[in-house]
């Protein structure tokens, strides 16, 4: 944290100390108990400790009971790269993560069918494949993406392409659209560098009207609105080579299922699956080792299984 000034440094070492002490946070928290991670809530609310704390405090109570079974347990049922129902819910509600450097979280609002979506998957379970989705990105995308760059990358470039989408869609999924705000505002804050809206039908002023009051200044004043002519300022922040050619860029990862499906990008490396997700595009593994060694000598057991999948085995997160 050598580029935060020293004033702001001496806020962070006070607001660890007290959230130590409160034990609002504990050695091992999934939330993270990084310096990077006190920062969020820390920027969130000013660099007003007080507030900062009763915001961590309310996320670490959100965390420990959401959904009843809280969200450790949440992203063990629930791999949001990896279970069974995830083509059905990409179809109805594309929503992904997609490439290096700081990643992009792709939703595509015109393609949203809420009510075809449920009639596959009830929507408590879809309600819980959002939050696993949302949770992914601090749990395993943006450390992902800082050990491929070589540097810290602590936020999203979300993009919200509303082609095809009007009013009646939007109060269709009103309540939906507001609640996951929330989520991420609440429970996630400052883990979207910027926000850009592309091919805004004309109607959108008065979704926006709607959609701002749900959303803290801050927020709003990240949200870049964009016609159909979106290309060059996407530019600015998003190589070609690195935006889906659904959106102008260059990228199909065609040999991977399409970028809706592939999730392309360094927080899949040595992960473990069962074949719902990405891997389904992945050529299969060899039997043996350079050494000959076959893949049952490599098994693990179960529980390991389950833990490597979160990316996660003795401690290491990778």
């Amino acid at each position: 944290m050598s580029s935060l000034p020293d004033d702001k440094q001496q806020v962070l070492a006070e607001f660890r100390r007290r959230v130590e002490e409160e034990g609002i946070i504990h050695d091992g928290d999934t939330i993270g108990t990084d310096d990077d991670t006190l920062l969020r809530f820390l920027r969130a609310r000013k660099f007003d400790s007080k507030n900062a704390k009763t915001m961590l405090e309310k996320c670490q109570k959100w965390r420990q009971t959401v959904e009843g079974v809280g969200l450790d347990a949440l992203y063990d049922e629930i791999d949001p790269f990896d279970y069974p129902e995830r083509d059905i819910v990409f179809k109805y509600w594309p929503l992904w993560f997609h490439k290096e450097g700081r990643p992009l979280n792709i939703q595509t609002f015109g393609a949203m069918d809420i009510n075809a979506l449920y009639q596959h998957v009830k929507p408590q379970r879809q309600w819980r494949t959002f939050l696993t989705n949302a949770e992914a990105l601090t749990r395993e995308v943006l450390p992902a993406c800082s050990r491929a760059k070589g540097e810290k990358v602590t936020a999203a470039y979300c993009i919200v392409d509303l082609k095809g989408f009007g009013l009646s869609q939007f109060w269709q999924i009103k309540g939906l659209v507001r609640d996951s705000f929330q989520v991420s505002q609440d429970y996630y804050p400052e883990t979207m560098g910027r926000l850009a809206v592309v091919n805004a039908p004309s109607s959108f002023t008065i979704i926006w009207n709607v959609v701002k009051r749900w959303l803290a200044p801050e927020t709003v004043a990240k949200v870049d609105i964009l016609g159909s002519d979106y290309m060059e300022h996407l530019l600015k922040y998003v190589d070609a080579e690195n935006l889906p050619a659904s959106l102008g860029g260059t990228c199909t990862c065609d040999t991977l299922g399409g970028c809706s499906l592939s999730s392309a990008g360094p927080w899949l490396d040595n992960r473990v699956y069962t074949g719902h997700g990405p891997s389904r595009y992945r050529a299969p593994e060899p039997l043996g080792d350079a050494n000959g060694v076959s893949s049952v000598e490599h098994e693990i057991d179960a529980e390991v299984a389950g833990e490597a999948s979160r990316g996660e085995v003795n401690g290491l997160v990778y």
